[in-house]
């Protein structure tokens, strides 16, 4: 009961003011849910506004072109978050009359829609006694009880689920799970917490026993690949380029880039060369083959890391299906190559 206590007393002083935090409709909660699994508050909330302003219903929301809904999730990262958002949209719109399921078990039957947005959206708009699990919880509690527990474990989540259980209040578990969320992601940072001037300094054991830089405990690794992509900008005699769609399961599903040479390794300019001519463009002559960046730029996805080059290829004559790049512009791209257009075309 007082850590409780403790932690609402500490919410009501400190908590942010989040628009999705004014309301118990579940269609903004689960929009804010989704946009902010893997993205930081400060970087979602364009989004959200955004896509609010755009689309403030679910129904506009399933309606709209999927084309239109990634264009406004770029630069969110996690694509896939957002075809789900779509299609979940469409059921809900359509087969649901627009109204979202009122309970956990029946909200985890929706697409991308998984136990820790389900648990949200139910104590958000249902006040269902479901407690949220997610890092800052982890953290949290991990910290607060001395809890050695791998969290990358697939057990972990159950253990930490009944220890959030037991301390919520079942009269208000809405507000219990924002505001062990909030403190998590306020005050129990991931690093370099403000312990000295923590609300729970005299009862946190991590503190006590000081293992607050070794708690949570996540013992797996991720292991990371490494692509080398060369991004092809072809420039034909009317200034057009051309662009494709990315049709292939995996990263960037249905977003457009350029055309594409993915190596083995950063290859010099005879490779590139060799390989632009047996796999593209073979009714246009190329002219001229120039490298916009010398040094691969390295984007970092959680799995991968993507090595990345553009090149500027001069063609003779013009590009079937081309377009100026005022057109492609318009078009749903990855951060990394909008970036680039933004900045080079």
């Amino acid at each position: 009961m007082n850590f409780y206590n403790t932690l609402i007393k500490w919410y009501l002083q400190n908590k942010r003011d989040l628009p999705w935090r004014k309301t118990i409709n579940p269609y903004p909660i689960w929009l804010s849910e989704i946009m902010l699994q893997q993205t930081r508050v400060a970087q979602g909330m364009p989004y959200f506004l955004a896509f609010t302003t755009a689309f403030p219903t679910v129904f506009d929301l399933a309606d709209a072109e999927e084309e239109k809904v990634l264009k406004l999730w770029q630069g969110l990262g996690y694509y896939s978050r957002a075809r789900n958002l779509h299609k979940t949209a469409q059921i809900v719109a359509h087969e649901m009359n627009g109204i979202f399921p009122d309970n956990y078990k029946d909200l985890l039957k929706l697409k991308g829609i998984g136990e820790y947005t389900a648990a949200a959206i139910a104590s958000f708009s249902y006040n269902e006694c479901v407690p949220v699990v997610d890092g800052n919880v982890f953290r949290v509690l991990s910290r607060y009880f001395d809890i050695e527990t791998d969290i990358a474990q697939a057990s972990a989540k159950k253990e930490f689920a009944a220890l959030a259980f037991e301390l919520m209040p079942k009269d208000n578990p809405a507000q219990f799970n924002q505001a062990i969320m909030e403190f998590g992601a306020l005050q129990c940072v991931p690093k370099n917490p403000n312990c000295t001037e923590c609300v729970f300094n005299t009862s946190c054991l991590a503190l006590k026993k000081k293992k607050v830089d070794q708690l949570p405990v996540k013992l797996k690794k991720t292991k990371v690949r490494n692509r080398y992509f060369n991004y092809i900008v072809a420039v034909d005699e009317l200034e057009n380029t051309v662009i494709q769609k990315r049709t292939a399961k995996g990263i960037w599903h249905n977003l457009y880039e350029f055309p594409l040479i993915e190596t083995d390794k950063v290859e010099d300019f005879e490779i590139v060369a060799q390989q632009i001519n047996q796999q593209f463009f073979q009714e246009n002559a190329i002219e001229s083959l120039m490298e916009y960046n010398e040094e691969s730029i390295i984007h970092k996805l959680s799995h991968q890391h993507l090595h990345i080059k553009f090149w500027k290829a001069n063609l003779k004559g013009t590009i079937e299906n081309g377009m100026n790049i005022e057109t492609a512009k318009t078009f749903p791209f990855p951060i990394v190559i909008h970036n680039f257009i933004e900045e080079e075309l």
